[in-house]
Order: structure tokens, then C-alpha cells, then sequence
């Protein structure tokens, strides 16, 4: 007989993560309420860094998290134990990975055009549903993507956020060969991108403050890395000095002085990809510069990530903790003593 509860992480009420606000509780197990809903025993979570914003309330104004309690986690990897009786696409047996974007209306003008990760009733996995820091999910089939036996579960986890930020942010840049990209932050996302945007050929440029994140970035493939300074002028007369001004940037660094100094290290109509929740602090028309936001992805750029991976030498840069220890996994992540990406394993 299967069990009929699990161990999970919940958060009942925002606070700083030093408080350890995330408890180790068992709960019934999910249900199967749909034909096509997935029962799945996860196999491993990433940890991001939005969870850890949700989790001590910055978010709050932007209403995240929107149920308490609630069970963060949102680049989730199992195994289907049981499938709905309507489900025709993923069997028992299957493993699967769940993203940001846990479903959809898939009948307004976004989801019909493929872009469903824009879609204004969007349920995000975590935030608004429970989420993968526990050891079962029920998910729809809809929303769920295989995963290839060439990557194991907490390889395959962050593909799941990270993979897929970094993937729609580099096609974004609009990436080519004999183009720079300068991208700003090389962490969890970060060290993805720059390996995403070697493939199409870019000359990549990584920036980060932390040394032991341009090593990494180096060791990755980064045809040069400059380090961060605090004034975003400063940073721009460096990067002058070592590598010119660049043809695209994007923005990893949950900061407005990372997206200053990105904007002015572009050439003049030059493009800005902004990955992060901040604000545009300086911007003029006058030098043609081009400004995009990118979020996540649909279904079809998350199977296509997969398949890059499966097919490719991308390598996920991971450390893997027990699901008690996500208190302190996100305190080391707040403090940037996690070197590229943390990954729960239940």
C-alpha cells in the first residue's frame, strides 16, 4: 500500500530566513481531482532565489506568496507514480519536471498563441500551489515536460528555472555569432546563459562581483569576465578599458545598479535583456537602445531547453541537501556562499 502522507517544508507565515520560517511538517498526501492530473514522488527541487524573496516577504506587494501556508519550490523532478484515467501523453513510470508556470487557462489570447506563461490566470508552482519542497506533487500532464535518461533528476531539476530563464533571455539578446553579450550575474542563472549563449556563437562577457563566480564563468567558457564595481560609471569606463562597449546585455543581478550599468554598457542601439524585478534608473531615447523583460517560458521553450541539454555538453553546477536542511541552503544563498545552483533532494 503507498503511504498516504509526506514530509514538506511549509511556510506559514513570511519572515527572515535567519528565523528558519520553514518547517518540516508531514501532510496528507495530493490527490488526483482531474483525469489528466500526475501523481508524482519528486526526486529533487531546485532552490531559487525567488523562493527565498517570497519566503521573507519582499514580494509581498506583488502578491507572492498568495495562499498560506504554503510549500515553496518550483523547478520540481520526479517520478509519476499514478496517472489520471484522461492522461495519454505521460504514464506511470514516466519522470517529469514542473517549472514556474504550473498551468494555465489555455483559452485566451496568450496561451493560444504560445506564450501561456503570460497568461493572466497563470497558477505558478509554490507561490499560488504547492510547491516541490516536499517528497509528492500532483501536476497536470498539460504542464509537465519529460526528461531524457541522460540527465539525472538533480541535474534535470534546475533546468526547470534557472535553465529556462537563462534560455528565453538568451534567445532575447538575439545572440549570433560576432556578437557580444555582457550577462550580469553569473549564479544559479547566470553560469547557464553563458554557456547558452556560447552555443549560438556570442562572444560572452561574464560580470559578477564575486571572484569565485568569474572563475566559474572562465571555467564555463566565458571568452572574458570583469568584475562588478559599485558605481555602474566606474564599471562601464573597466569594461571600456578591457573589452569595449558590448552589442547586447542581460540582467541577471536582482539589482538597479547591475541594470544602469548593463544599459550603459551596450552600444548605442544596443539591447538590454532584464531578467530581474527591478526598476530602470536612467534610460535615453536618444541612443536607440532597446529595453526587454523576459520571464520563465512557455511549454514548448521548456521541452526545447531539454532537448538542448540532453543533446548537448551544458553543464548544471549544482550541491545537493536534504529537504530539512532548506532553511539553511537559502540562508547560504542569500549570503552568495552557494556557487551556482542548490538542489533539494527529499
Amino acid at each position: 500500500m503507498p503511504v498516504s502522507d509526506m514530509k514538506a517544508m511549509v511556510l506559514d507565515r513570511c519572515a527572515p530566513i535567519e528565523t528558519r520560517p520553514l518547517k518540516l511538517r508531514t501532510l496528507a498526501n495530493p490527490e488526483i481531482k482531474n483525469r489528466n492530473d500526475l501523481f508524482i514522488e519528486i526526486e529533487a527541487c531546485g532552490v531559487c532565489r525567488s523562493n527565498l524573496h517570497m519566503i521573507e516577504g519582499d514580494w509581498k506587494d506583488r502578491g507572492s506568496p498568495s495562499v498560506l501556508p504554503v510549500v515553496p519550490g518550483h523547478e520540481v523532478v520526479g517520478v509519476v507514480k499514478k496517472a489520471g484515467a484522461g492522461a495519454r501523453r505521460i504514464k506511470q513510470g514516466d519522470r517529469v519536471g514542473i517549472q514556474p508556470l504550473f498551468s494555465s487557462c489555455l483559452k485566451c489570447g496568450y496561451c493560444k498563441s504560445g506564450k501561456e506563461h503570460l497568461c493572466d490566470d497563470a497558477e505558478i508552482t509554490g507561490e499560488s500551489v504547492q510547491g516541490g519542497y516536499a517528497e509528492f506533487i500532483v501536476a497536470s500532464e498539460d504542464f509537465v515536460t519529460p526528461i531524457p535518461d541522460s540527465i539525472d533528476s538533480p541535474h534535470a531539476a534546475p533546468l526547470f528555472c534557472p535553465g529556462i530563464t537563462a534560455y528565453k533571455a538568451v534567445k532575447a539578446s538575439e545572440p549570433a555569432k560576432g556578437r557580444s553579450v555582457g550577462i550580469f550575474g553569473v549564479g544559479g542563472v547566470g553560469h547557464l546563459a553563458v554557456q547558452l549563449a556560447k552555443m549560438e556563437g556570442s562572444r560572452v562577457v561574464a560580470i559578477s562581483r564575486a571572484k569565485k563566480h568569474l572563475d566559474l564563468a572562465k571555467k564555463l567558457g566565458a571568452d572574458n569576465a570583469v568584475a562588478y564595481q559599485d558605481s555602474p560609471d566606474q564599471f562601464v569606463k573597466q569594461l571600456k578599458k578591457e573589452e569595449g562597449l558590448l552589442d547586447s546585455a542581460i540582467v541577471f543581478a536582482p539589482s538597479e545598479n547591475a541594470i544602469d550599468a548593463a544599459i550603459k554598457s551596450v552600444k548605442k542601439g544596443g539591447l538590454v535583456v532584464v531578467g530581474v524585478v527591478g526598476n530602470i534608473p536612467n534610460f535615453s531615447a536618444f541612443d536607440e537602445k532597446t529595453v526587454r523583460g523576459t520571464v520563465i517560458g512557455s511549454r514548448q521553450d521548456m521541452a526545447d531547453l531539454v532537448k538542448v541539454a540532453s543533446e548537448s555538453s551544458l553543464k548544471v553546477v549544482i550541491e545537493t541537501h536534504r529537504l530539512a536542511e532548506a532553511n539553511e541552503v537559502l540562508a547560504r544563498l542569500k549570503n552568495s556562499e552557494v556557487e551556482a545552483r542548490a538542489v533539494l533532494v527529499p
